[in-house]
């Protein structure tokens, strides 16, 4: 197949999916995704989207198509043991592999999530998986891409300034992210407790969404490493739909916690600045 084809079809699916994140990012400054903290959030503006299921099984079946779709691409891939995108595959399943197969599981509480909500979850998954693992294991190679004459095919993209600066900041970000899921599932003393808490400690001595401050350092720091414009797209995606909700988490506090909430200089995602 012409070659051509096949990379003007990829522009456009990046700059749709570009479009989409405007589009989300732009409806969540008027209407909340009615899951964890905010599914039992009151108001006309709280989405659940139909039914809700166990919050586990929930975030099981939406979190393990993107795990499963990555390996298929690179099972599909003629180039699927060169070194450095095996290592991009490497990296991007270290995040799915705890968020599909560990997170489920050790969630405290009987929290549930609407089927709606899991389903669109679902469609972004596999539609980010095909836009990670086309450019990573065909796409690149269509185009000959290269940064500063190093390409995919070269090993010396391994000690690269955008590879390390990058995995760095990924590394970073996966740890913030699982110390502020450490302190939010210990936060309830078991399946029974259904309080809400205000999470303390870590990175929650400064922002009220540490989880998501570390996602979102997560994706930058992936888009940096493979130095690509569909990690880019990812990236935005991430802040489109994480930084509204951080918002509302705050405020959600700011209810339920005043008197301790004024007495916290707390920011909603980025430290010292939002």
């Amino acid at each position: 197949m012409d070659t051509t084809f096949l990379t003007n079809a990829f522009h456009i699916y990046l700059w749709v999916m570009v479009c989409l994140a405007v589009v989300v990012f732009v409806a969540l400054q008027f209407f909340n995704a009615g899951y964890g903290l905010l599914y039992t959030q009151k108001g006309s503006n709280t989405l659940r989207l139909g039914p809700a299921i166990n919050n586990k099984v929930a975030w099981f079946f939406m979190e393990l198509p993107v795990f499963l779709v990555m390996i298929i691409i690179w099972a599909c891939s003629p180039h699927r043991f060169d070194i450095v995108p095996c290592v991009f595959l490497l990296i991007f399943e270290t995040h799915y592999f705890q968020r599909a197969l560990i997170f489920p599981w050790i969630i405290k509480g009987k929290s549930k999530m609407p089927i709606g909500i899991m389903i669109m979850g679902i469609c972004f998954n596999i539609l980010n998986a095909v836009m990670q693992g086309y450019w990573i294991f065909f796409e690149s190679y269509n185009v000959g891409y290269q940064v500063f004459g190093i390409g995919y095919t070269d090993i010396e993209w391994l000690w690269s300034p955008q590879f390390i600066i990058g995995t760095i900041l990924f590394i970073a970000g996966f740890v913030i992210n699982l110390h502020s899921d450490y302190i939010i599932r210990h936060l309830r003393k078991d399946d029974n407790d259904t309080k809400h808490y205000l999470p303390k400690g870590g990175l929650f001595n400064y922002v009220t969404s540490a989880n998501y401050f570390g996602e979102l350092m997560e994706w930058l720091g992936f888009a940096i490493l493979t130095w690509s414009v569909s990690g880019l797209v990812f990236f935005i995606w991430t802040f489109a739909n994480l930084v509204p909700r951080t918002r509302t988490i705050y405020k959600r506090y700011q209810e339920e916690f005043a008197e301790e909430m004024k007495g916290r200089k707390l920011k909603r995602v980025f430290p010292f600045i939002y």
